[in-house]
């Protein structure tokens, strides 16, 4: 689905009909949209009933996407497709020389993983591993396609990538180890391109490439192995951690163009100017706690660490909570006055990578570790990787229209663990 914020076509309805024989929702994540628009846990459509979505495109030019957010059943739902691209564009990007031809040489990327039985069907087991860490499967699906290939027509091509995983982070490169422009994270162009040679994206995330197709045979998309640097514990968890995302997958195979292709001009110099918000600006200096339990982590401290409970499986107590409780619809964490500017400092307590999600916002990141981001995230976000025991600080403006009565969420973007708590709710006043 592609939208427009040009002044011509800024009004959007968008009619959803559930032809299912359960609930759902239908969440824009990344728009800047009212509360009563969000399509989150509080726009429920049931079952033969539909839901109309009304609000104006204010987004500049961005890979954006929607997905249920039913609650305790996003992981389940979106497993089974409930997810897809949405592509915002505007005038100042158009005017650009960048790739724009839809499905020419302008390629959404929908990147999932999956686990298939024995009769070929989709298995969602929902085992006590996957709420651990996340459902995870051994089978990489690309727009729905198992080992997809695309054929260049044109000297460079733009790869619109889109983590839509339950939990798995890609890191992601090309087999010939060719070099390729980074032009956008996750909500929006960066400032200049910026060349890279591989790329992580965790669940949620997303990011716009440019790579040349030029080359004498055909090459690959793939996805890296990470080895494990986790020590090694007695108990479940440490062997799940230890195994996350160490498995390599190709993603999408590229036969190249014709030898007499036109080389294609180079990439402008400067795509955007962004406008970084001062530390100053911030009135308020918000801490959220990412807290894992149930043998995943130390439960709000409160179960012990892995050396007091190594003979009984290290890591124990608690729930998926943040500041130290399970998503509860009763409870609002903050309400922020329309137009502040905050900056969030997300904590993660426990041993794996979590991607914090916040609706409605665009933010910035200000740190990591207390070391400044990376330069691939470097743009406008909604989603961030937090490392283990680590913390990342934030800064956004909270604009738009006021709505007491209605929450946003906030969330870990593994979806078992949003399902099984780790969300939280603010509101716009």
């Amino acid at each position: 689905s592609t939208l427009s914020s040009s002044s011509a076509a800024s009004d959007v309805y968008k009619r959803q009909k559930n032809d299912l024989n359960e609930a759902t929702t239908l969440h824009w994540h990344g728009m800047d949209v009212p509360a009563e628009e969000d399509g989150g846990p509080y726009q429920v459509i049931a079952p033969g009933h539909d839901w109309t979505a009304h609000y104006t495109v204010k987004n500049e030019a961005a890979t954006c996407w929607y997905h249920s957010h039913m609650m305790h059943q996003t992981g389940r739902q979106v497993y089974h497709g409930l997810a897809g691209v949405l592509i915002v564009d505007d005038e100042h990007h158009s005017d650009l020389p960048l790739p724009h031809d839809y499905g020419i040489d302008d390629i959404p990327l929908i990147l999932q993983d999956r686990l298939f039985d024995s009769d070929g069907q989709l298995a969602y087991p929902d085992r006590m591993d996957d709420r651990m860490v996340g459902m995870r499967g051994d089978v990489m699906v690309v727009n729905g396609v198992i080992s997809p290939t695309f054929i260049a027509s044109t000297g460079r091509i733009r790869l619109r990538l889109l983590n839509a995983a339950n939990a798995r982070a890609f890191t992601l490169a090309f087999s010939d180890g060719r070099r390729f422009e980074l032009i956008a994270t996750d909500l929006g162009l960066v400032e200049k391109p910026l060349s890279l040679d591989k790329l992580v994206l965790s669940p949620g995330e997303r990011a716009e490439i440019v790579v040349n197709t030029q080359s004498s045979q055909p090459f690959t998309l793939v996805n890296l192995p990470v080895s494990s640097t986790y020590q090694a514990h007695f108990g479940l968890l440490s062997d799940l951690i230890r195994d996350l995302d160490t498995q390599a997958f190709d993603v999408l195979t590229i036969i190249p163009p014709e030898e007499n292709i036109t080389p294609p001009p180079a990439l402008p110099a400067q795509l955007r100017d962004i406008h970084w918000l001062p530390e100053q600006d911030a009135s308020y200096h918000r801490l959220i706690a990412m807290q894992m339990g149930e043998g995943q982590g130390n439960g709000g401290k409160r179960g012990g660490g892995p050396g007091a409970r190594r003979e009984r499986g290290g890591w124990g107590g608690g729930k998926h909570r943040i500041n130290g409780r399970m998503m509860d619809k009763n409870f609002i964490e903050a309400s922020i006055v329309s137009g502040t500017i905050e900056i969030w400092e997300i904590t993660n307590d426990s041993p794996m990578m979590h991607p914090f999600h916040i609706h409605k916002v665009q933010f910035q990141i200000l740190d990591r570790d207390g070391e400044p981001p990376g330069e691939d995230e470097r743009g406008y976000k909604d989603t961030v990787r937090v490392p283990p025991f680590g913390r990342v600080r934030v800064i956004a403006r909270f604009g738009g229209e006021s709505n007491p009565h209605i929450p946003f969420m906030f969330h870990c973007h593994i979806l078992e663990h949003e399902d099984h708590g780790m969300m939280g709710q603010f509101v716009i006043v």
